[in-house]
């Protein structure tokens, strides 16, 4: 089951308050949201998901949360998951990992000869 768009559209707007640029891709039919220009969460079958990284372990724990883990789609690593419905635990992960995460790098072009 893909993600809904109106579910995609409520993260986003969760995030509002977060005082950056948010957008939003679809790939594969799923979603990645990005925070300045960086893929912060990870959206499938209507769930969020973080890199199992120590920033975002940090976050949970300063929030006295022990996410749960999971495999977003076949042949992913686990990652976290994150509960939407918490702003300010969604807020704090977006605006740490838009800070640590690096930017996505350029895709190269291939020159025709």
């Amino acid at each position: 089951m893909a993600s809904s768009k109106e579910f995609v559209e409520f993260v986003a707007d969760q995030l509002a308050s977060a005082g950056a640029d948010i957008r939003y891709r679809k790939m594969f039919g799923e979603y990645m949201l990005y925070c300045s220009d960086r893929p912060v969460f990870l959206i499938c079958d209507d769930t969020v998901y973080v890199k199992q990284i120590p920033e975002t372990i940090a976050i949970f724990t300063a929030h006295g949360i022990s996410p749960d883990s999971a495999i977003p789609y076949k042949g992913a690593r686990p990652h976290w998951i994150l509960d939407i419905e918490n702003a300010d635990l969604t807020v704090d992960m977006a605006r740490r990992l838009a800070e640590v995460l690096p930017l996505p790098r350029p895709k190269s072009r291939r020159h025709s000869q």
